[in-house]
């Protein structure tokens, strides 16, 4: 986990709170495996039910999927919030994803996804993308979600592990209600 993705997720929640105001949200991380820390702690309050999805078990993962591009142990419409944090790069096929998000997104419900748009190789096990705020609006659009933001943190702030290398897009999505 890198520090700017997670100072940039902690900005989502604390930005976005007054969506989420159910007396119990689901939330699913994709690519949840605990590397150098999670999400999951922002996620510890009552008012969360957090899922970490994976393709491998580990620390932080909760449930592990058979096909990355299609999550057949999720049902449609389960989860108010979908996040992913430095995963998409590593997606062979991410633009599938988007449609996974979009099935397992309650109507109304919402996607923070944030994805470099720079910085080094670094194969887990692959490393196929960056990714740019069109690039994030044309995933909306081919999946059918609306986006609300979506943008690029070219100037970042420098962070202790180096992190402002990889220039963080993010975008914050919602499933449309039908």
């Amino acid at each position: 986990m890198h520090q700017s993705s997670y100072k940039k997720m902690e900005f989502f929640i604390s930005e976005y709170s007054s969506i989420f105001n159910q007396k119990k949200n689901f939330v699913l991380d994709f690519g949840s495996h605990d590397v150098n820390g999670s999400y999951r702690p922002l996620f510890s309050s009552d008012s969360w039910n957090y899922t970490g999805l994976d393709l491998t078990s580990g620390p932080n993962v909760d449930l592990v999927t058979n096909d990355p591009y299609e999550w057949a142990e999720i049902e449609d419409e389960k989860f108010d919030l979908v996040i992913s944090g430095q995963a998409l790069e590593h997606c062979d096929f991410f633009w599938l994803i988007f449609l996974e998000i979009k099935r397992v997104l309650k109507p109304n419900g919402h996607a923070c996804i944030i994805a470099p748009s720079s910085g080094p190789e670094h194969k887990y096990p692959v490393d196929c993308w960056r990714f740019y705020p069109d690039g994030m609006k044309a995933l909306c659009n081919y999946s059918g979600l609306e986006l609300i933001k979506a943008e690029t943190e070219w100037n970042p702030p420098d962070y202790e592990d180096g992190s402002q290398v990889w220039k963080d897009t993010i975008l914050v999505a919602k499933k449309p209600i039908k």
